[in-house]
């Protein structure tokens, strides 16, 4: 689903993250969090931006289980997997470009499709 961030839980982090066929990025927050709201609409832009990655968001409140087996201790935390690994983490707050640019730094550029008739 192109331009939507997914909420999941504890019990649909497998399913959703390692196991699925795209890069994805978690953002690991919580509700309490300023930095995590400044965050959240750039989240929604980049996931418009790059249908070509999955982007997820986890409640550390409602969630403990996932954000204590990942050792995430401060929000927002961002972990980038691909085919079930993790290959970034990123903690805080940060201004687009640049968050944009770590993620192609780890995960590459948006790949270009080209339609053939």
């Amino acid at each position: 689903m192109s331009g939507a961030v997914s909420t999941i839980t504890d019990d649909q982090f497998s399913a959703e993250v390692l196991e699925g066929e795209k890069p994805v990025i978690v953002d690991f927050w919580a509700a309490w969090c300023p930095p995590c709201r400044v965050m959240d609409p750039l989240m929604a832009q980049l996931a418009d931006e790059r249908p070509d990655l999955h982007f997820v968001k986890i409640d550390v409140d409602s969630n403990q289980r996932t954000s204590a087996q990942y050792g995430v201790l401060s929000m927002p935390t961002l972990l980038v997997f691909r085919a079930g690994q993790e290959v970034l983490r990123l903690v805080g707050s940060r201004p687009k470009q640049r968050l944009v640019d770590e993620l192609e730094a780890a995960i590459g550029p948006r790949a270009v499709t080209v339609a053939t008739a």
